[in-house]
């Protein structure tokens, strides 16, 4: 049997996202017992392990299989496949070794309560039991129908849960002798569960999270999120920390059982799976090979081993007239969306990368404002311009329209709202004052405010959960005045909250999850502003040069929000506007802004559609690939090649016994310039890439060592 492991230093990998959320490319699973040695795994046989907390990672390959699950415990490492198979290995060596569970499904999941006694949960119901360090495997699934299973964990040696599709889970209490089924009220597919000392928490799709004690009935949380939560992890049930969507993370920490603190972080891509000990945190995506780290408990997190992230918008859509904020979520698929061009009427449903022309706003001229109805996704609602300007109404998906009211109102701001909370309920601002809402899907409007003095209105809210109060953003271009009202009787009446020195207030944006909070740029003025008293106060959040125009907060993380600029480019925090992130941007005039994602942001331009291009830069240490070879029975250090070389060189050596192995390289002096390897090795063949660029000419010399040998070197870099 022989091993050829090449290895290239700091080889650098950028990783291009594709935001169809395709599982291709970077990991489904991470994991540490220690906050030392930590591994991530994927498919194609992607793994990813660091000795040092994550500061620095090592690139493996197997590429025959891909990985469902990674499971770590003293010294020991087991990977599950989608074969059937069970890899058993262990922190001093990359050799994995396969064991056949009888089965050649996937296996989805893998536990091990002990050194030598271990569980793995897969598709059809299936569950075996090893007893021997996961060399040979029994099954043990009595009780079980049929059904995928997700994922598996146990609490000790006895107890221990499965979690499936359609709302399946299960419970032992006879380490898998007999499951029982337990009742939820769920028929969602679960993804991961996680079994505390003092009760169980269990994630999955379209936002289900629920938990219980060891004693107490179910808690379904009400995440408010309808993306997927693949990932839960914690020290304790009172320490559940859950990841998921576009990048999210959350926690229930100081007793927050609605898991409303979220954890700002860099990952702006799905988070599969997360991991904790200790106060030290993992998580991975499926689809980069960014691996995140958080050192104090989720107050912050950061790419690892010098990893960087780039933003690039991307035309999608080129279209024209689109003055106002036309983007509108499809109500009941998380991956449609509507826009609006002028009066063409485009859907997308692929999340923003492909549209079609499905119909046409008759009798109009440039769409301000649309909406397709949650109650009846055949109704749409529209603010468009005319002479005079006008709402229009559609019953039947936009084939035939009908006015509903004709009143002039902003030219470039939204001037129509739908209450998020009673979607049955619109809200409109003309020109020149008054205050209308209509409680019939937009059949009919009724002026509710005493024709309130408003000046031309570019952007109404409503908050969450409470449709009492409501913000409206006014001014007008010129006036050197931008106001922001707010109303606690359903727009009855209103207040004069803040004033700023600009023309206008083109945008408000708020979240589901405080509601204390919400945004607001300018015109005529850089600021982006902010309140976190419910509007009865604001701050300058920051500055960006540019005149702001739209904005939203990202619909799964509040701490990430986006700001648009009548032009170019945008601003985007991942900090709740601690800091902000500018990215150019074409298309002329800012229009609208969404980003029902935390990895899914759309800027509608006025000449065209862009979406966020998230690329990641990955740096790794060593990258091998396990192929046939024989092991070397001599210790051989070979020239390297080119020589003299600028700015880069091979150097290859050969190993005839495992262990620790450094090769060093040295100046003229015998001053260490540079450690290319340092650590645990495989006997093998290996070639090591290094890049002198920060080095200047000269003669240099690189030493190979071992407990047994030693060899050195000379080379020569020349520039």
């Amino acid at each position: 049997m022989k091993k050829n492991l090449k290895i290239s230093f700091l080889l650098i990998f950028a990783l291009f996202l594709n935001l169809n959320y395709s599982y291709s490319q970077g990991f489904n699973s991470v994991h540490t017992s220690d906050g030392i040695f930590v591994i991530a795994a994927g498919n194609q046989g992607n793994i990813f392990r660091s000795g040092n907390s994550g500061n620095t990672w090592a690139k493996y390959t197997e590429p025959s299989v891909n990985f469902k699950s990674v499971f770590t415990r003293s010294n020991n490492i087991w990977l599950t496949g989608d074969n059937g198979i069970v890899y058993k290995s262990n922190t001093g060596t990359t050799v994995l070794t396969p064991y056949n569970t009888g089965v050649t499904t996937s296996i989805n999941s893998v536990h091990f309560t002990t050194d030598l006694t271990g569980y793995v949960c897969g598709d059809n119901g299936a569950i075996y039991k090893s007893v021997d360090g996961g060399i040979t495997w029994n099954l043990s699934n009595t009780g079980i129908v049929s059904e995928q299973l997700n994922s598996i964990s146990f609490k000790d040696v006895n107890n221990g849960v499965v979690v499936g599709n359609n709302g399946k889970v299960y419970l032992t209490a006879n380490a898998g002798v007999t499951w029982t089924p337990e009742v939820v009220t769920t028929t969602k597919n679960l993804l991961d569960v996680k079994y505390y000392s003092d009760g169980l928490g269990i994630a999955g799709e379209y936002g289900t999270l629920m938990f219980r004690s060891t004693v107490s009935a179910w808690n379904y949380v009400d995440t408010k999120v309808n993306t997927d939560i693949r990932g839960i992890t914690g020290d304790s049930f009172n320490d559940i920390h859950v990841c998921g969507g576009g990048g999210f993370i959350r926690n229930n920490a100081n007793s927050n059982y609605k898991f409303l603190k979220f954890e700002p972080n860099p990952m702006l891509a799905n988070l599969v799976d997360i991991v904790y000990f200790s106060g030290i945190g993992f998580a991975v995506s499926s689809m980069n090979n960014a691996i995140i780290r958080s050192t104090n408990g989720g107050t912050s997190w950061e790419l690892t081993a010098g990893a960087t992230r780039s933003l690039t918008w991307v035309s999608k859509l080129t279209g024209s007239s689109g003055i106002g904020n036309n983007l509108c979520m499809h109500p009941n698929n998380r991956d449609a969306v509507f826009v609006v061009y002028g009066s063409t009427v485009y859907v997308s449903r692929n999340r923003g990368d492909n549209w079609t022309n499905i119909a046409s706003v008759t009798g109009g001229g440039q769409a301000h404002s649309f909406y397709v109805s949650p109650v009846d996704t055949n109704i749409w609602v529209v603010a468009i311009t005319g002479s005079p300007d006008k709402i229009k109404r559609s019953t039947n998906y936009g084939s035939t329209w009908t006015d509903v009211l004709a009143m002039n109102f902003s030219n470039y701001g939204q001037p129509l709202e739908m209450d998020q909370n009673n979607p049955s309920n619109y809200y409109f601002t003309p020109d020149g004052g008054g205050f209308y809402k209509s409680t019939d899907n937009g059949a009919s409007f009724t002026e509710i405010s005493g024709n309130f003095p408003f000046r031309s209105p570019c952007d109404i809210v409503v908050m969450w959960d409470s449709s009492s109060v409501i913000y409206v953003g006014d001014g007008v271009t010129g006036s050197g005045q931008a106001k922001i009202f707010k109303s606690t009787n359903g727009g009855v009446n209103w207040l004069d909250k803040y004033t700023v020195t600009s023309s206008e207030t083109p945008s408000l944006c708020n979240t589901v999850f405080d509601k204390s909070v919400c945004y607001s740029t300018e015109w005529g003025g850089s600021g982006f502003y902010k309140t976190v008293d419910y509007a009865e106060s604001w701050t300058l959040t920051g500055t960006t040069g540019t005149s702001g125009w739209g904005s939203d907060m990202c619909r799964e993380d509040p701490t990430v929000v986006l700001k648009g600029t009548y032009g170019s480019p945008t601003y985007l925090t991942t900090n709740s506007g601690a800091n902000f992130t500018s990215t150019s941007l074409g298309g002329g005039c800012g229009a609208g802004i969404m980003v029902p994602e935390r990895g899914y942001l759309l800027a509608m331009q006025c000449s065209g559609l862009f979406k966020m291009k998230i690329d990641y830069t990955v740096i790794t240490d060593i990258n091998v690939n396990l192929n046939n070879a024989s092991v070397p029975k001599d210790f051989n250090l070979y020239q390297n090649f080119p020589n003299p070389f600028n700015p880069s060189t091979s150097i290859k050596f050969d190993i005839p016994n495992s262990g620790n192995v450094s090769l060093k390289i040295y100046d003229q002096r015998g001053i260490e310039v540079n450690s290319v390897i340092e650590g645990f090795k495989n006997a093998g063949s290996y070639e090591v890439s290094f890049n002198a660029s920060d080095l200047p000419s000269g003669v240099y010399f690189y030493k190979l060592s071992t407990k047994e040998n030693t060899i050195a070197k000379k080379m020569l870099l020349v520039k």
